[in-house]
């Protein structure tokens, strides 16, 4: 084949040499070097770095990005028990049929006559939300739990005008992550002070002497999440949440939604304001994009002053037996005074919560309630089956969907394990050896309606075969 001489990549406008040309004369720049001056010299690639050709067609384009994706394993293609925070349910099809449809996939701002049906299907979100949690007040969901969480603690301490949080040792590391960059670095003047208190190593729930130790007056809330992230139902939750109202300080609670076909709402032992994911209402699994958090309270002034989110309200109009539906609270997101709202609400997951609203709609009380049940069901049996393999203990008892189970007697680490577990067709628990050593070479083990009974015997046979070799 000849030489063909270098173009312009189809792709990117910027790299046509004409086109840089004249951007350099216009801004009066030398050089490219001159661009970069200000970042260190220790921070910057000395040598040159060794790209592939540049893919000119569209046809190898599409032919790499093919055998990329083609390395992948999808959860369709093998038995997945990982969770801790993205979670496998069923999603029904007409929740996705729903929100692609073309007034809820390209409405995002418009007229009031416009708006009014896609804000109907918001209450319609915010409602059954809120019946599911025995709260009045949901807003529109943020990007993730973890952002839910961030908005909560700083509303807390806008409320108590404290800036110290208490938080669970044993959080989803990306959660945590996020959480601290809501809470700020020290040297900003609201930063938020994170003070992590201790868990049971025996039963998993909250060190309540840990708690009131590191109370004060300092403490705007306490953050406490229930299941907790290795899915134990804290036992000590209305304790906690008296620890806090005497101390002046929020109980903030983080819950997975579909526990509560069975677990008592937050609502009913103290907490003050509600976050978790809507990920598992109708939500597929994806990586690359915002899951999905919500933030709920009671419908108490003082709360509602401190929502930064979108929240949309019911009124009745002039003409009797007709309502319509709005924004309220408006003037107090970033979208109604930018830098001025409460907080900066950042990327929207609004069509999420018409997925989310079908979903809910589907299910019903009692299909909450049945799916509570199914899950529990086989969340434990699978622990049973996992508890008789030689050398595999399950760590703690009382717990939703997910569990701890500890490796150590098997001599081998949690990596190895789901290196051999994956040659056999099955994802392992997410490995917690790393971000908390403590736990030894543990694993958190996530079960839901969608494993049956064949893919449970499957885990248990695999792992016994993996821990033997």
């Amino acid at each position: 084949m000849t030489n063909r001489p270098v173009r312009a990549h189809p792709y990117m406008p910027n790299s046509n040499r004409a086109a840089h040309d004249e951007l350099m004369s216009e801004t009066g720049v030398k050089s490219m070097e001159s661009l970069f001056q200000q970042i260190p010299a220790d921070h910057r690639i000395s040598a040159p770095i060794d790209l592939p050709p540049a893919l000119t067609s569209e046809v190898s384009l599409s032919r790499h990005m093919h055998e990329i994706l083609s390395k992948n394993v999808s959860c369709e293609d093998a038995v997945s028990f990982l969770g801790g925070g993205c979670w496998r349910h069923y999603v029904p099809a007409v929740c996705e049929e729903v929100m692609g449809r073309s007034e809820f996939l390209t409405s995002v701002w418009g007229t009031p006559s416009s708006d009014v049906g896609r804000n109907q299907a918001w209450f319609e979100f915010q409602s059954q939300l809120g019946e599911l949690l025995a709260l009045d007040m949901v807003g529109l969901p943020v990007y993730s739990w973890g952002c839910a969480a961030g908005h909560a603690i700083r509303m807390a301490s806008r409320m108590t005008e404290r800036f110290e949080v208490l938080v669970p040792r044993y959080m989803s590391p990306e959660r945590r992550s996020v959480i601290e960059n809501y809470c700020e670095p020290e040297e900003m003047p609201s930063a938020i002070r994170i003070v992590e208190f201790g868990v049971d190593p025996e039963t998993g729930c909250a060190d309540l002497a840990d708690i009131k130790a590191k109370l004060s007056d300092r403490t705007a809330a306490i953050y406490l999440e229930n299941p907790g992230f290795l899915g134990v139902i804290e036992q000590n939750a209305a304790a906690i949440g008296d620890l806090a109202h005497q101390a002046g300080a929020e109980l903030i609670v983080g819950v997975d939604p579909v526990s509560l076909g069975v677990l008592a709402p937050p609502s009913d032992y103290g907490a003050d304001i509600v976050v978790g994911s809507i990920q598992p209402l109708g939500i597929r699994m994806y990586c690359g994009g915002g899951l999905g958090g919500f933030i709920a309270s009671r419908d108490e002034e003082r709360y509602a002053r401190e929502y930064p989110t979108l929240m949309i309200s019911i009124a009745e109009t002039e003409r009797e037996g007709e309502v319509a539906f709005g924004n309220s609270l408006f003037a107090q997101c970033s979208y109604g005074s930018r830098e001025e709202g409460k907080d900066w609400t950042g990327n929207s997951v609004y069509l999420w919560a018409i997925g989310s609203a079908v979903y809910m709609s589907l299910l019903g009380p009692e299909g909450f309630r049945e799916l509570g049940e199914t899950i529990l069901q086989r969340a434990h049996y699978c622990a049973v089956q996992l508890a008789e393999i030689p050398g595999v203990e399950v760590s703690h008892s009382g717990w939703f969907k997910e569990f701890t189970v500890n490796f150590d007697g098997t001599g081998k680490s949690v990596s190895a394990i789901n290196e051999g577990l994956r040659r056999k067709g099955v994802f392992g628990g997410l490995d917690l050896s790393g971000d908390f050593p403590e736990l030894g070479q543990s694993a958190l083990y996530c079960v839901t309606e969608m494993h049956t009974e064949e893919d449970i015997q499957h885990l248990a046979t695999a792992l016994k075969e993996v821990c033997a070799q």
